[in-house]
């Protein structure tokens, strides 16, 4: 029966003609609700997520079919499950990460401890992402986070005891009650983290986050740009490579995952509110429990994306990394003269041409370039 059904799924037959090589999985659990947060999340409860477990098992069996070169487990909050929730959901995995380069999990430092470091171990994650967001305490405190700077230092010196040696941290600005002194002051102390990567995030108030309903707002445009170009400025003195809009390495810790979505590469979304991109078609799961449990259709989206669509968003996500996008891949991938079709864009006095490569030169204003590849 399981593989009647299994031959049934809709991404059976598209992964008879597209190998996907990079898999996602949202928990959608937190133990407490950040304030600026609108991903699909719920605050932890035993039963749902032991349902949810169960059906995100199901859901795996009958849409994975590929040896995995990248393996994303994001949230919400993948350390708010328990241990043994933890332990059965990465072993619903282990079957496809023969052929994994790197395997990712999302950690909180206050739902992390050693047992699930060793989880971690036992299925062979090796690159871990932390939510630190800010060392200020009352920074924290004012966004709902449970977690102070010392217990931040504390996981990230438990997960070099147990070898983690690929650790990003991420860090937010223009939030409520921040200056230019309390952000100097958290790059310093992320700094001397010595982590290997770090994202950067500004706040975007969404409509249905707790902020969003309060009315609060990010901080005015004018500061946001000098605490972005604060952020770039000592990342980069400090031999981070600023790889892509929001992103930092030090050199050869560029996140594989996440470059295969700048790379516009296919991946498969596991779980709620997880998207895919296969082929043509790109795929977002429903965010309703109910329906996730009870029915067989997932889908709360369904896009067809035609020629130009693919070859606006394949220049939109290469030109955000460093690396650019490779004409002669794209001009044979979509059967055109990059060079002469998008002239408008490419003559921008910020787009450059090395190496057989179309880059931005000033990713700060990005989306104002893209405006001109639109025309």
């Amino acid at each position: 029966m399981w593989k009647y059904r299994r031959k049934l799924s809709w991404l059976y037959w598209l992964w008879m003609t597209t190998r996907i090589k990079h898999l996602y999985l949202h928990v959608p659990f937190c133990r407490t609700i950040c304030y600026y947060c609108d991903f699909c999340h719920r605050v932890y409860s035993e039963d749902l997520s032991q349902r949810w477990l169960e059906r995100v098992r199901e859901e795996i069996e009958n849409n994975c079919f590929d040896q995995y070169e990248t393996i994303y487990i994001g949230g919400g909050t993948p350390t708010a499950l328990s241990n043994g929730q933890l332990d059965s959901l990465l072993s619903y995995i282990d079957p496809y990460t023969k052929e994994v380069k790197e395997y990712t999990i999302e950690v909180n430092p206050e739902s992390l401890d050693e047992e699930k470091i060793r989880i971690f171990k036992k299925h062979k994650i090796d690159r871990i992402s932390m939510g630190i967001q800010s060392s200020n305490d009352k920074i924290l405190q004012s966004i709902n986070r449970r977690h102070t700077f010392k217990d931040v230092k504390e996981k990230i010196a438990l997960l070099r005891s147990y070898g983690f040696d690929n650790i990003s941290g991420d860090l937010m600005y223009s939030l409520p009650g921040q200056d230019m002194k309390i952000l100097e002051q958290t790059i310093d102390d992320i700094l001397s983290l010595d982590l290997e990567h770090i994202s950067l995030y500004s706040l975007t108030v969404e409509e249905n986050s707790v902020f969003g309903k309060k009315g609060i707002m990010s901080l005015d445009e004018d500061i946001e740009a000098d605490m972005y170009e604060l952020i770039e400025r000592k990342l980069t003195e400090n031999d981070y490579i600023h790889y892509e809009v929001s992103n930092y390495a030090k050199p050869g810790k560029e996140s594989k995952h996440n470059l295969s979505y700048w790379n516009y590469e296919d991946f498969l979304g596991i779980s709620l509110g997880a998207a895919s991109k296969i082929g043509n078609n790109r795929y977002t799961n429903t965010r309703d429990f109910g329906r996730y449990f009870s029915s067989e259709d997932i889908r709360d989206e369904n896009l067809y994306l035609e020629k130009e669509d693919l070859e606006f968003e394949h220049i939109m996500m290469s030109l955000r990394t460093i690396y650019g996008l490779d004409i002669n891949a794209f001009n044979k991938m979509y059967d055109c003269d990059l060079l002469s079709k998008y002239k408008e864009g490419v003559n921008d006095e910020n787009i450059v041409v090395e190496n057989g490569h179309l880059i931005c030169k000033n990713l700060e204003i990005l989306n104002h370039i893209l405006l001109k590849f639109m025309l």
